[in-house]
């Protein structure tokens, strides 16, 4: 150590204390010559770039702490320190700072390297020279923000705008969804054979009550119809209740009711207001309740209601009383020997106008009741047929809003008959003809047998205007179809005409005219 102590005394180069020691029994390898350092003149290092030997500030320290330490940890300090980051060129050490003295590896005297210190110790010193007093240890200020504050919650708000627009657009396209699955189970309930699962015949009481009225119940039931008796505002009434189709529970009762309405008239109830409707007729002062009475009453009881009237072996009142007057005359015949006086008698009772009631007096009757109500009265000879009639009623109810959406169409005519129809034109061309011979058709007063004279003279648009360019005149193009022959009729009833100037002068204009407001029908 006594040799540290001089000043004079020569270091070894930096560069010498890397190269590798030589192997037992073998020949150390050669130095690089340098000029020797100093004490306190400063260590010379090699920078990563070149080879240039750079002085820096003289280290401090004595030669205890490299015998301590040791030069195999001084190497691996520097060959740690060479593979993590090398030092520039210029950097400069403060005065007194560690120092590295003249030895070998195993002497006393050694280079004095201070511990590693930590990578990112070593990664935060700044590369420019530290000035005296500094802190190397302390951390790098903290880095500038890339976005303002009022920056950032622009962003966030802009974000949060979005996310939101996008649960808006996913809760829409769930709505749409919904709304057309819900569209599309309506219009199944409507469908035929679908519509009377949802459909409910209300029957009065006092219906079942009546002779037929098990019949009709029975009918109802054996079509597969859903009935419950309930009292009605009009007594042997029938009425309808549609299941709601969107109703979130299988078991919900949500029913809307449906505008129709049909009522039984008895025989007797319906003969009695025919028979006050001839006395008010004849002007009879008393007033009981007829047929028009009978309806605004209902309509009163149950307004907004369809209302159709229903009575029963009416023809067989008929045929009664047919026999009955047969028989009354067969017994004038006989006791026409009888007394004057018993004779007028009997007449007077058989001639009594408010007696007996005749067909001409119904149907004056329902004709008044028709052109005052519209409302009209159903006869059935049997309570069979009236409870096919409510069967038949009822499938009408149902299937009413599938009928009313298909006759929804747009147009105030339905196109259906063939000529109106559109023609269809495939790929190939097949149906061009059809369509030449419907614009010729769609003239005014132009049949079908006079459009397939013309086209079968002229296949085509362009063939007609061939022959036109190839006339000479003006008048020549007008006439040049007025002489086609058109055979009406087949056989031998078949008849012969001709096209005639007037359609051919109109064809010839909506061929060749460019004047989009030339009126076509105009002759002479």
């Amino acid at each position: 150590m006594a040799g540290a102590e001089e000043s004079d005394e020569e270091l070894p180069a930096f560069a010498t204390l890397l190269q590798p020691l030589p192997a037992a029994g073998g020949t150390a390898p050669p130095r690089v010559s340098s000029p020797p350092l100093r004490r306190g003149s400063g260590v010379v290092v090699l920078s990563s770039d070149s080879e240039d030997e750079v002085e820096i500030a003289p280290l401090a320290g004595g030669g205890d702490a490299a015998e301590r330490d040791g030069l195999c940890h001084s190497n691996e300090w520097l060959a740690a320190g060479c593979r993590e980051r090398a030092l520039p060129k210029a950097a400069v050490l403060p005065e007194g700072g560690p120092s590295i003295s003249s030895g070998n590896a195993s002497g006393s005297g050694g280079p004095s390297i201070p511990p590693a210190a930590p990578l990112s110790e070593r990664t935060a010193r700044p590369e420019g020279p530290l000035e005296s007093g500094q802190n190397a240890e302390d951390s790098p200020p903290p880095k500038k923000s890339k976005y303002s504050q009022e920056e950032r919650e622009a962003i966030c708000q802009a974000a949060w705008q979005r996310r939101k627009d996008r649960e808006a657009r996913k809760r829409q396209q769930g709505e749409e969804k919904e709304r057309k699955k819900s569209l599309a189970k309506v219009l199944k309930a409507q469908r035929p054979g679908e519509c009377q699962k949802y459909i409910t015949v209300v029957l009065d009481p006092v219906l079942l009550q009546v002779e037929g009225g098990a019949q009709i119940h029975a009918a109802l039931q054996s079509a597969n119809y859903s009935c419950v008796v309930e009292s009605q505002a009009v007594p042997c009434s029938i009425t309808w209740r549609r299941k709601s189709v969107l109703s979130q529970a299988e078991d919900g009762n949500e029913w809307t009711e449906e505008p129709n309405l049909l009522v039984l008239l008895g025989l007797e109830e319906f003969l009695s207001m025919v028979r006050s409707y001839k006395q008010k007729a004849q002007g009879c002062a008393e007033q009981k309740e007829t047929l028009q009475s009978f309806v605004a009453c209902v309509m009163e009881k149950m307004p907004g209601k369809i209302l159709a009237l229903t009575v029963v072996e009416v023809e067989k009142y008929f045929r009664c009383l047919r026999a009955q007057s047969k028989k009354r005359l067969q017994h004038a015949t006989v006791n026409r020997s009888q007394a004057e006086d018993r004779g007028d008698q009997r007449k007077k009772q058989v001639m009594d106008p408010g007696r007996e009631i005749t067909r001409l007096d119904v149907e004056d009757a329902l004709v008044d009741l028709q052109l005052c109500t519209r409302v009209q009265v159903t006869f059935f000879e049997s309570w069979e047929e009236l409870g096919e009639f409510a069967t038949m009623f009822t499938k009408a109810v149902a299937e009413a809003p599938f009928k009313r959406e298909q006759q929804n169409t747009g147009f105030s005519f339905y196109l259906e008959n063939k000529w109106c129809r559109g023609v269809k034109v495939d790929h190939s061309g097949k149906g061009l003809f059809e369509v030449w011979k419907r614009q010729i058709q769609q003239f005014n007063r132009v049949s079908g047998e006079m459009a397939e004279a013309v086209v079968s003279a002229y296949p085509s648009p362009q063939l007609l205007l061939q022959a036109y360019s190839r006339c000479s005149s003006e008048q020549e193009r007008e006439n040049m179809l007025a002489n086609i022959p058109v055979r009406r009729g087949t056989g031998v009833t078949a008849t012969y005409r001709r096209v005639g100037p007037d359609l051919s002068r109109r064809i010839y204009l909506q061929m060749t005219s460019h004047d989009p407001d030339l009126y076509l029908d105009v002759t002479g």
